[in-house]
């Protein structure tokens, strides 16, 4: 029973709650008084009641025994919570007795590995003797592995040095190294692979035995080295070598250490064709490694000592030095030792080719050794590159090639190779080893662009820069001599060309690629927007704004800074001095034009372009490039044009905008001169006379001698070509300019005939001023045959004058009317009606 119902029933009753309790009863059963007078229940209810109360009040002795029960239990419980509550205050203490040990317990267990200041626990030591029992018992094993491979390389080296020396070798005089094989191939066959968390990895024992052997195969082979060292010494080896005034010992004992080491490497190869030594011990033929140790010695000695002979600005030294053993002892080696290589399974392998093949290990050593501190001097790493490919032109002209040798893949075949074969054969050279490098081929490329940039600065600003050269252009070659180019544009024909030699040599189009380019393609436009830039500013100057253009072409030579003086623009833009800033840039771009269509026949420039089009990354770069014409994909055809085709149109665009420019300056000059004179002409003074034959008018020599002035400067500035070229343009124009305002358009006034006759004079006059050397004068008149023609039709008299009224307003037919033209005036080179107004301009016309 609960405390709480033990509580209630302890508690006296509530009459209260009685009382409404009892009330809540009869209201439940009994809704009206009708309903209790109706029914007996009441009655039987409160019988009910009245005996329930009765033997509750028969309980009552019961109750107060069951009271004192109680308040014995209750007695009885609290002593018993009491001694509960102190039992579980002392199991309290203990189990937190107990925690404190247990911590203590662990804290002793915790491994010494995560605090040092703690002390190793006793199963830790006892691992930690385990593993190194087992590691013991490991290194134990590899040991014994190890000793074993060491005592049967030992005992290799020893079986060969002990047996004499004029014993042949064979393959039972290397029994031990046979062993050494065989427990090496154990070792790798049993230990090659083990298995672990990460995957499979190579054992190091297995590669320790390996070079155990490969250690003791090399010293076998130097075993052997040592007899055709001393052998070779007789024969004053490395010196060049007479093998004909060798003693037959000598002779004998180098042969058969030759063959020997030869015999050596055929076994080799044998004992190895299941596991093949690494490459660098197999490279070339044992006895030729033999006679190059002697040269390597020297070359260390003189090249990488610290001797005088050690300089990095002297790479020719060492280059030199190489080419002289390959030389000397060329004879040698074709005769004597070729012979013995011929005797022996090696007869496909070339002697001297394989003795080059070995000696390029030196110069390349040395190249790897000193290139990289070679970066910070552009002038040197240059040096060194043109002294290597100078090296490499010079074996691959002596015959030289890795045909024929160990190097080449089928070296063993005496039949020439073919195709992709002969492809495999290719030899780079030692200069691949920098080109090959792609940061080192960069840093050569910067310093040769910086230096050409540089030196074309130092010419496009000296002071004779746009000075027309006055040599007979020897160096020029096949250029037009007749061609008077500028200084500067000689010096950069002779700088495109410098870039060229220097990479011409380069075996890699990739390479050439990247000079054309980066340097060359650069640098002439350049000079073309120079020259551009100037004929701008001479536009500008023109037009009486004058600005200051850096590197214009100058007259004198160019003593201020910026190539023209601030000041009076006329003096630099009229008269034979403005003219001559035009001929200095038409005859730079005329010049640069011929020497690029040159260049683009070259053989070097004509196999670049076609492998531009060939090769597909040259082709991409090639599109992106503004300067390059377009390219087309060619495999076996080649391709159009040249390399230079859009620089050679950009060149002759600006020549033309120069000849324009020329031509268009001496007749704006011309025909501003010519402005008094038909003014003059407009208003004529009627006291003037005119005696025949003798009498022009003086507004007309100004111009004409203008014209004489401009025409003579040019004729002893261009080339006679395009001398005759502007010479007909300036004299057509003026022609034109001259027959409609002296003839045709005159005014309404007519002309006399002595007026008609002075127009003849003055014609007379222009055609003299332009009579400049032995031109003939037919070449002359060509361009003002018409003026001729008006003028001697304006001036004609007599019988001339009546032929010519007769044939133009007759009835003659064309073909005829132009016979008697030229019959009669020389010319036919006006239309009829032409003849007819010029005809009806006399005032003594009757028709």
């Amino acid at each position: 029973m609960a405390s709480a119902d033990i509580t209630r029933y302890l508690s006296p009753p509530d009459r209260q709650a009685a009382v409404s309790g009892a009330t809540a009863f009869l209201d439940s059963k009994f809704a009206t008084w009708n309903d209790v007078q109706a029914s007996d229940e009441l009655e039987a209810l409160v019988d009910e009641s009245r005996g329930i109360s009765k033997e509750l009040q028969s309980r009552v002795p019961q109750l107060s025994v069951s009271e004192a029960n109680v308040q014995e239990r209750i007695t009885e419980t609290r002593s018993s919570a009491e001694a509960h509550l102190h039992k579980a205050q002392e199991l309290s203490l203990l189990r937190h007795s107990l925690a404190d040990e247990l911590s203590y317990l662990s804290n002793e267990l915790v491994s010494a590995l995560s605090d040092e200041a703690k002390q190793p626990t006793l199963l830790e030591e006892i691992e930690t003797l385990h593993r190194s029992l087992k590691e013991v018992e490991t290194v134990k094993s590899y040991v014994q592995v190890i000793e074993r491979g060491l005592r049967l390389s030992e005992a290799s080296v020893q079986e060969v040095t002990s047996a004499p020396s004029h014993t042949s070798i064979s393959r039972s005089s290397l029994s031990e190294y046979q062993k050494l094989q065989e427990f090496v191939a154990s070792i790798s066959d049993v230990c090659s692979v083990v298995e672990d968390g990460t995957g499979s990895q190579d054992v190091r024992l297995v590669s320790y035995v390996e070079s155990i052997r490969e250690n003791t195969w090399s010293s076998i082979k130097n075993a052997l080295f040592a007899p055709l060292l001393t052998a070779s010494e007789a024969l004053r080896w490395p010196m060049r070598v007479d093998y004909a005034a060798a003693s037959p010992k000598d002779r004998s004992n180098f042969e058969s250490s030759f063959l020997n080491l030869l015999t050596l490497q055929s076994i080799g190869e044998e004992l190895h064709h299941r596991s093949p030594l690494p490459a660098n011990s197999r490279a070339g033929l044992y006895p030729i490694q033999a006679l190059v140790q002697p040269v390597s010695l020297r070359f260390r000695y003189h090249f990488e000592s610290s001797r005088q002979t050690n300089r990095l600005d002297k790479p020719e030294w060492y280059f030199a030095h190489v080419l002289n053993v390959t030389t000397e002892q060329r004879s040698f080696i074709d005769v004597v030792v070729q012979h013995l290589i011929d005797s022996t399974t090696y007869k496909g392998i070339n002697a001297w080719r394989e003795l080059v093949l070995l000696l390029l290990a030196l110069p390349t050593r040395k190249l790897l050794r000193t290139i990289p501190s070679l970066l910070a001097h552009p002038s040197l790493l240059a040096h060194t590159i043109y002294q290597a490919l100078a090296f490499d032109a010079a074996l691959r002209e002596a015959g030289f090639g890795l045909a024929g040798t160990t190097a080449s893949k089928k070296f063993q075949t005496t039949q020439k190779p073919s195709g992709a074969q002969a492809e495999e054969d290719h030899w780079p050279g030692v200069s691949d080893l920098i080109l090959g490098r792609s940061e080192w081929f960069e840093a050569w490329l910067e310093g040769e662009r910086k230096f050409a940039e540089d030196q074309y600065n130092e010419f496009i600003s000296s002071s004779d820069a746009w000075l027309i050269s006055d040599d007979d252009g020897d160096e020029d070659g096949p250029i037009d001599r007749s061609l008077r180019p500028t200084n500067s544009a000689r010096r950069i024909k002779a700088l495109i060309e410098q870039v060229t030699d220097r990479y011409a040599p380069l075996p890699s189009s990739t390479h050439r690629f990247a000079f054309l380019v980066s340097i060359q393609l650069p640098l002439l436009s350049t000079y073309h927007s120079r020259i551009s830039a100037s004929l701008d500013a001479f536009e500008t100057l023109s037009s009486a704004f004058v600005r200051a253009v850096p590197g214009a072409i100058t007259v004198g030579g160019g003593d201020t800074g910026t190539g023209v003086s601030i000041g009076d623009t006329r003096r630099l833009t009229n008269g034979p001095e403005g003219t001559l800033r035009l001929v200095k840039a038409l005859v730079s771009a005329r010049y640069v034009e011929k020497t690029i269509v040159d260049w683009g026949e070259d053989t070097t420039f004509l196999e670049l372009w076609t492998e531009i089009n060939r090769q597909e990354h040259l082709r991409k770069a090639a599109k992106s490039n503004l300067l390059l014409p377009t390219v087309e994909y060619r495999p076996t055809n080649a391709p159009d044009g040249t390399v230079f085709d859009e620089l050679v149109a950009q060149y002759r665009r600006l020549g033309n905008r120069a000849e324009d420019m020329v031509a268009q300056q001496v007749f704006g000059e011309v025909e501003s001169g010519l402005k008094a004179h038909w003014t003059m002409m407009a208003s004529p003074d009627p006291n003037i006379e005119f005696p025949d034959g003798v009498t022009v008018a003086p507004t007309l020599l100004g111009p004409v001698a203008l014209l004489s002035s401009h025409l003579r400067f040019l004729q002893t500035s261009l080339p006679e070509t395009t001398y005759t070229v502007l010479y007909r343009r300036i004299a057509s124009r003026l022609c034109t300019h001259i027959l409609q305002r002296a003839v045709l358009y005159r005014g309404r006034r007519r002309l006399t005939l002595q007026e008609g006759q002075a127009v003849q004079r003055e014609c007379g006059l222009w055609i003299d001023a332009c009579q400049l050397g032995s031109v003939a004068r037919s070449r002359v008149e060509a361009p003002w045959r018409k003026l001729i023609m008006a003028a001697r039709v304006v001036g004609a008299e007599g019988e001339r004058w009546d032929r010519v009224c007769d044939a133009t307003f007759g009835t003659k037919g064309q073909s005829d009317w132009e016979e008697v033209m030229t019959e009669t005036l020389g010319y036919c080179e006006l239309a009829r009606e032409e003849v007819m107004q010029i005809l009806r301009m006399r005032e003594d016309f009757a028709q």
